[in-house]
This record gives structure tokens, C-alpha cells and sequence, in this order.
């Protein structure tokens, strides 16, 4: 188990800051960020050019290296051997929170691992904002990310997710939007959902109502900017035995797609993972040892 204080002082080794950046609006930016970027000895940027825009406009001069996900590995150990040396580093990503579909969470697990102090300043990110401001519950939420770009795969995401109370966030890019919406109308069914695009900035906007509205509305636009998807969760079960199969062990819920479905051994156990959310491996493990 590794304690890290913050507060502390760490002789001989750099310290990681990760610093969140304003996702439209500038104003957003903190004083301690700005603070932060100013004084370390390097920021390590997703994209150079457009961080130079924004250390620009706050007058901050610090070295700026790349570090994004083509270089991450190569770039990643320079860096932690740069901490280790007792050099402080920032990491920004173009917009929002590094670490959050970014590489900047591998870093931040290399550093970890060589005991070297990590401070996440608190900041912009549109996943947050757009969930506040979709109208859905905030009392449980999960956030899904980008889903997978292939269609199979996509669906095979959303069926592990149909079963979920917690109102769901999505990041998409303004190409995939359609297929990403119906899918998730496939698998998920009408549900309530909010498109969130241009947050922060001067044409903010948020797209409310169904599923299938959203399709509608969608189909008439020529989309634009990356999206924020919030779509509500299904009704939370109450009592296991709601689920057809909770009566069932892992094993016998194997044997009745077998038996009573005419699945193979490997779909079977798939299914079975999929509706008790485990691993399939772990269910092939249990399977197999009661064999």
C-alpha cells in the first residue's frame, strides 16, 4: 500500500501536476492553473499548437513538450525519468481533464508506480456539465466514454449497459452521432436522453427528449463539435429475484441456454456473463470446474 501527502515535500523527485484546461470558454481557466503552468518546469501537451494559443493569452512561457497517445510510450518514460531527476511537470490535454479519454492516466500510473507525487488540480470537463444540465438523475451515473466505432462491437457495449439504473454519459464525435443514437435506441430502447454540444461557449445547447426524438433531430442537422450524450438509466431492480435467472448458479444458468436454447457451450456462457455483468472468462472457469 503506497500513502502519498501532497503536502509533503518529496526530496529529490519531481511532482505530476495534472491541470485541467478550458473546454470552450477561457474564463474558465483557474487561478491556480494558470499559477501551476507558470511554475513548473515543463508542460507536456496533447497538442503543442493549440496549448501555445492558450499559454499565450495567460502570458505563461513554460517549455511545452508533446505527449499524446501515438508517442505515449516513448515520450512516457522520458518524462517519468525527467521526475525522477527532481524536474516538475504539468500535463494538459486539448480540452477538459487529462486522464479522461487521454493518455494522461497512463502517465499518471507510471508516476504511482515510482512513488512520485501526483496533484490533479480540480477543473473543466464537459461530462459533468452535461449530465447537470441534461435533466436526468444525478444520484447514480457512470461514465461510458466513447464507445467502440465498429457497429458489433457497439452493441455488444450497449447489452452489457441495458440493465443499468445509473444514468449513462457518452462521448461522441459529430460523424459517428447517428449510428451511435441508434444504436443505443437498438439496444436500449426509448429511452430519455440530452445531447450536450458547445458547452461552455457562446452557442451552448442542449437537445432534450427520446431516443428516437434525438435520432429525428439529428437526421435534419448537419452536426458539428463533439458531442455529450446522457442517456437515463433503466428502472433500478429492487429484489434479485426481478431477474428471470436469479434462482439459478452460474452453472445451471449455463446449462439452460444449453438445454433449453440450443446454444453452444461458448454462446452460452457469454450470455451468462453478459446477464449477471461478470467476466466470461470467470464464468468459463465456473462452468468448467463443476464439469
Amino acid at each position: 500500500m503506497h500513502i502519498q501527502k501532497s503536502y509533503i515535500p518529496h526530496d529529490g523527485l519531481g511532482t505530476l501536476y495534472i491541470v485541467p484546461t478550458p473546454i470552450g470558454n477561457l474564463e474558465d481557466m483557474t487561478y491556480r492553473a494558470v499559477s501551476v503552468l507558470h511554475d513548473v518546469d515543463r508542460i507536456a501537451a496533447e497538442d503543442t499548437r493549440n496549448t501555445k494559443k492558450l499559454l499565450n493569452h495567460f502570458e505563461i512561457h513554460t517549455p511545452l513538450i508533446s505527449y499524446h497517445e501515438h508517442n505515449k510510450h516513448t515520450r512516457g518514460e522520458q518524462l517519468i525519468s525527467s521526475l525522477l531527476a527532481g524536474e516538475s511537470l504539468a500535463v494538459v490535454s486539448d480540452a477538459g481533464m487529462p486522464g479522461i479519454s487521454d493518455p494522461g492516466a497512463d502517465l499518471v500510473k507510471s508516476a504511482q508506480e515510482e512513488s512520485i507525487p501526483v496533484v490533479v488540480l480540480p477543473g473543466s470537463n464537459a461530462a459533468l456539465p452535461a449530465l447537470i444540465g441534461s435533466g436526468l438523475s444525478t444520484d447514480k451515473f457512470y461514465f461510458c466514454g466513447f464507445l467502440p466505432r465498429k457497429k458489433k462491437e457497439r452493441l455488444a457495449e450497449l447489452q452489457t449497459l441495458e440493465n443499468d439504473s445509473a444514468t449513462l454519459i457518452f462521448y461522441e464525435s459529430p460523424h459517428r452521432l447517428k449510428d451511435m443514437l441508434a444504436d443505443t435506441y437498438q439496444q436500449l430502447g426509448n429511452r430519455q436522453a440530452a445531447l450536450a454540444r458547445e458547452l461552455t461557449k457562446k452557442y451552448e445547447e442542449y437537445i432534450r427528449g427520446s431516443l428516437q426524438e434525438l435520432i429525428s433531430w439529428a437526421d435534419e442537422q448537419e452536426l458539428r463539435g463533439e458531442f455529450c450524450i446522457v442517456v437515463e438509466g433503466t428502472e433500478e431492480e429492487t429484489e434479485t429475484d426481478q431477474f428471470w435467472w436469479s434462482h439459478l448458479s452460474t452453472v445451471e444458468h449455463v446449462d439452460y441456454y444449453i438445454d433449453e436454447q440450443g446454444l453452444k457451450s461458448k454462446q452460452a456462457i457469454k450470455n451468462t456473463a453478459v446477464d449477471r455483468k461478470m467476466q466470461k472468462r470467470d464464468v468459463y472457469q465456473a462452468y468448467h470446474v463443476e464439469e
